[in-house]
């Protein structure tokens, strides 16, 4: 009888794990990138020709290999970075399978050229489809330069899914970034058909966002750094403002590695849930340090993917370092701080502040000559109980009221009120800067943070039902819903086992007795299963409450008092996530003083 189980070749063995491994040429980048960091490479290039297709080359000065280390390289599973099962558990390389080197060079040209550190020579090898072909001695610095020459050469089925160079180009940038964010301390090269791309040179993190997403873009950024329950938190968060229509400016790592995991980011937008609109997603870069022995890397051979021990709890760590940022509306406080800082003192003028000082000098000369009366300009008023002179549709102070004071240390009453445009905005000076503040956006941000505080404060209210429905569940949904049944108790969710998979519903929370309650307990359990957390509900009584104070505020065009208008920006600094509507959309809009000037063509 004929054997039927055969024991593949090493070289088709080694094009399978090239599937796996080696999609495109971004991943064979990525792969020998992550050698060079391992290998302790401070200066990395990478070169490519046709989008990877014709050449790959990454040449680094790391610690360099040795003549028998290089060979061995080229075997499958064979690494320096793992000897035993328990390194699995605790794993500080961002390699360590072993299969990267002979995958590669399983569908290419490959040639490999490395010398160790305090060698005399270094050594190169080549290779072809897998097979070794010619091993000899070279001259070289110290490091190694790998380099891939006509990728999927012998596997053509490959070769025809490519796409454009000008694709593959801009996925290996993409790679390029990330792998720019993780390490600021390397200098990073990378050139694109014998142009240079981008060169970023070794600094601090905040250096390195604002050359790899622009000054703009970083200048928006806040500094976010939270500890707490066997987690550290560090990176950079952007605001509402800077949002983007993708998650491609979602930049997560954990332990120096990037990652694409959907734990972390539904922890990310759970943050920024009622601040983003619906279809937004933030621009961030986090670096989240977690015990190695807490996540597990080893589950896919692009390890993008982790797992972790307790998610529930790195959940949870995630969503409120990123709400307690978010809650201060630190885009709103960094404009005051700019504002705020100490002016040049008189006996040190700046270049400008002393032109300033000129012209108005000159100005004056000049009105006494033509013997106009000098008026002084009146000083700065606030909002306060005085009667409005009208002007179109803005009403206007006329006099400042005295008495009324603003709240110490708050934004919003810091603000020097102007008025109200056509009843609905109130008109506000900030510094140089006019703001124009929704006060509908405004006031329903405050009522509905105040309807959650009010809810946070105990269990929801429930409401029985006449008859008892059965829901079915499947194994794993049933499961879940009895280990949790407590937490779903707490959300007024009452459910008692029928048998096997059914459950009887007899109770739900009050606020939903006019929706599909139903659905809303599966998608609660749903993501219970798969998240270890559940946002489904809380969003569905977010929308709920976001409803209430949206018809229970200031709607349409109404004229408030000054009272009016000093008590609502006195509820806004008292408010977290003032700064957007409960929708996520912007309660204020800032128009800066050059702008305006643009308008009447003074610049």
């Amino acid at each position: 009888m004929s054997k039927k189980v055969k024991i593949l070749s090493e070289q088709l063995a080694n094009k399978i794990a090239a599937g796996e491994v080696v999609e495109r040429p971004a991943s064979v980048i990525k792969e020998l990138v992550e050698n060079s960091l391992d290998a302790g490479g401070k200066d990395i290039i990478v070169e490519i020709e046709d989008g990877g297709k014709r050449l790959i080359r990454v040449t680094d000065n790391g610690q360099g290999m040795s003549r028998e280390d290089a060979l061995l390289s080229m075997e499958r599973h064979a690494t320096s970075k793992i000897s035993m099962d328990t390194d699995l558990f605790n794993l500080q390389t961002l390699g360590f399978r072993g299969e990267a080197l002979p995958s590669i060079a399983s569908v290419s040209r490959f040639t490999l050229a490395t010398r160790e550190r305090g060698s005399l020579e270094g050594c190169e090898m080549y290779a072809e489809g897998g097979r070794i072909r010619d091993v000899k001695s070279c001259g070289m610095a110290e490091g190694t330069v790998v380099s891939v020459r006509n990728l999927f050469f012998n596997t053509p089925a490959r070769l025809k899914f490519m796409k454009s160079r000008e694709t593959e180009s801009g996925h290996i940038g993409e790679f390029m970034y990330r792998l720019a964010l993780s390490r600021a301390d390397v200098r990073f090269t990378y050139i694109c058909d014998g142009k240079q791309v981008f060169r970023f040179l070794p600094g601090g993190i905040a250096d390195r966002v604002s050359a790899v997403l622009g000054r703009n873009v970083a200048s928006q950024l806040f500094p976010l750094n939270a500890d707490g329950d066997g987690v550290s938190i560090k990176g950079l968060m952007g605001g509402p403002a800077v949002s983007r229509s993708t998650p491609s400016h979602i930049y997560t790592y954990i332990n120096g590695r990037y990652i694409r995991d959907r734990v972390v980011q539904h922890a990310i937008m759970q943050g920024y849930r009622n601040v983003l609109e619906r279809g937004r997603y933030p621009v961030l870069v986090l670096f989240l340090t977690i015990p190695v022995e807490d996540v597990d890397v080893n589950v896919h051979p692009t390890k993008h993917e982790v797992r972790f021990r307790e998610q529930s709890r790195i959940h949870a760590a995630i969503q409120h370092g990123v709400e307690t940022l978010l809650r201060g509306t630190p885009w709103l406080q960094k404009e005051s701080v700019q504002l705020l800082r100490p002016s040049v003192t008189a006996s040190t003028p700046s270049g400008q502040s002393r032109v300033e000082e000129v012209k108005e000098s000159l100005l004056r000369y000049a009105m006494r000559q033509d013997g106009l009366p000098l008026v002084p300009s009146p000083p700065r008023e606030r909002m306060g109980e005085s009667p409005k002179q009208f002007v179109g549709n803005i009403a206007c102070d006329s006099q400042p009221i005295t008495g009324e004071q603003p709240q110490e240390g708050g934004y919003f009453t810091s603000l020097h009120v102007i008025g109200q445009f056509r009843g609905a905005y109130i008109v506000c000076e900030d510094g140089s800067d006019l703001l124009l503040i929704d006060q509908h956006a405004a006031h329903e941000r405050v009522v509905f943070q105040e309807l959650k505080r009010t809810m946070a404060g105990g269990r929801l209210e429930s409401q029985n039902l006449l008859f008892p429905e059965t829901i079915e569940f499947s194994p794993s949904e049933s499961a879940a819903v009895r280990e949790r049944c407590a937490e779903l108790g707490n959300l007024a969710f009452d459910l008692e086992n029928f048998g096997g998979n059914t459950w009887l519903l007899k109770g739900i929370p009050l606020l939903l007795s006019g929706s599909d309650y139903k659905q809303a307990l599966r998608d609660t359990v749903e993501e219970l299963c798969s998240m270890g957390r559940s946002k489904a509900f809380a969003e569905m009584v977010d929308d709920i409450l976001a409803t209430i104070a949206c018809h229970s505020v200031v709607r349409g065009q109404r004229q408030l008092s000054s009272p009016e208008i000093r008590r609502l920006l006195e509820r806004m600094d008292a408010t977290d996530f003032a700064a957007s509507c409960p929708h996520g959309r912007p309660v204020i809009a800032r128009i800066a003083q050059r702008d305006i000037e643009k308008l009447f063509k003074r610049v």
